[in-house]
Order: structure tokens, then sequence, then C-alpha cells
């Protein structure tokens, strides 16, 4: 059983009606757990299944966000189809490596017949516990649409594994939905904001980033 799913839903051959009905439930406080994100239930799990967000996100401004430079070690935790890792693999130019990591093991097969001869080295692994992954050995870990599918007995693991295999002053960046009522996405109640996000990660805040309609960027540093 996957222990978490990265956010992705697919509403294009929706109508309109419909779409508009889904909306309302999506974004309805009446869900499961009526409970905001730090009360939700130690063993409450969100999962979503379906197409990437990557439609979704402007890629540029993320890479502008995170200045990624050639020799730097990136993480793309549930990464999915891997579109950002390519992303990534990309900014560094040849120099340097991409981790792409996702408990999906059909996600990483295709992954890793798209990425032969790359810079990008996908696994099947859940970044919420210990992955094969050095310690200190990271200087970006980017994960998007995820950290809200986490359950609360999750996050415990996956501040000590990000802080493991981080090095001094490298980054973690995540990328969530707002939250507010948005045409389409998990509940609100799971929902985080960035002052909640702040306030769950055991690492030093830096920079908000709006990066398209919906969604923000928090970058967060392992200061030392």
């Amino acid at each position: 059983m996957r222990d978490f799913v990265p956010f992705c839903q697919r509403l294009d051959a929706i109508p309109d009606l419909v779409r508009t009905k889904m909306n309302k439930k999506l974004n309805s406080n009446s869900s499961a757990s009526e409970l905001p994100a730090c009360q939700r239930p130690a063993d409450f799990k969100h999962h979503h299944r379906g197409k990437s967000s990557e439609r979704l996100l402007n890629k540029d401004m993320i890479l502008k966000a995170l200045n990624v430079l050639p020799g730097q070690t990136i993480l793309d935790a549930g990464c999915g189809n891997g579109y950002m890792a390519k992303e990534f693999s990309k900014a560094l130019e040849g120099k340097g490596k991409v981790y792409a990591l996702d408990p999906d093991e059909e996600a990483i097969k295709t992954l890793k017949r798209e990425t032969k001869g790359t810079n990008i080295e996908p696994i099947v692994a859940d970044i919420t516990k210990p992955t094969p992954i050095k310690d200190s050995s990271i200087d970006l870990i980017y994960m998007s649409t995820v950290f809200h599918g986490l359950s609360k007995d999750q996050i415990p693991g996956f501040r000590k594994e990000a802080k493991r295999i981080l090095k001094p002053e490298a980054r973690l960046a995540i990328v969530e939905m707002q939250k507010e009522a948005t045409p389409f996405g998990p509940p609100l109640d799971i929902r985080y904001s960035p002052q909640e996000l702040k306030q769950t990660i055991n690492l030093t805040a830096k920079a908000t980033v709006d990066i398209g309609p919906y969604f923000y960027l928090q970058i967060f540093e392992n200061a030392v």
C-alpha cells in the first residue's frame, strides 16, 4: 500500500456543471476529519491519483526562485512522472545529480526508462521513512503538492529524514495549494497555509513565493 501519492487531478473532460458540484464538495470543510491539519487524526491520510500537476504550475518561476546551480545534488521527493526532476537535470547542465523519489513502482519504472543515461537516478522510496540517500548529501529537497497528503504520524518521519540528508544550509522547497477556495484541489481542512507550514517544518523559514494561480512555494533552510 502506498504511503503517499503526489497531488494530481484531471478536470479537462469534466462538464462545467459537474465540475462546479465537485468543487463545492472538494472545498467544503465537511470532509471526514472536519478538523484543521494540525488536529487531524494521526492515521488520517489524503490520497489523490491521476495526472500530474505539471500543467498547473509555473516551472520558470519555480526554477528562478530555487536558483538551481550546476554541481548541486537535488532530490525531487514524490516526483510522480518526474517532470520537475527533468527540469532540474537541465538546470544542472550535466554537472550534478538529481534523485527522483516516489513510492509508485510503475512511475519509477517508466522514469528509469525515460531518463536512462542522464544524471537522474529514480528511486522507489518514501521520504517519510529512511531512504538510501547518504547523510548530508542533498543541496535541495523539492516536494510538490505532496505534504498535505501526509498523515500526522508520517510528519515526524519526514522531518527526521529531511534533516538527515540535507547538507548544512541546504534548502527544502515545498509547493502547496493556497488554503482558500479554489476551482479544484484537496479539501481545505487538510491544506496548509504558509504560516501553518512554517509551524510544522523544523527548519528555518525563508521566502514564500507565488508560483501561479492557487499555488505557493515555501522555502526552508537547514540552518547551522
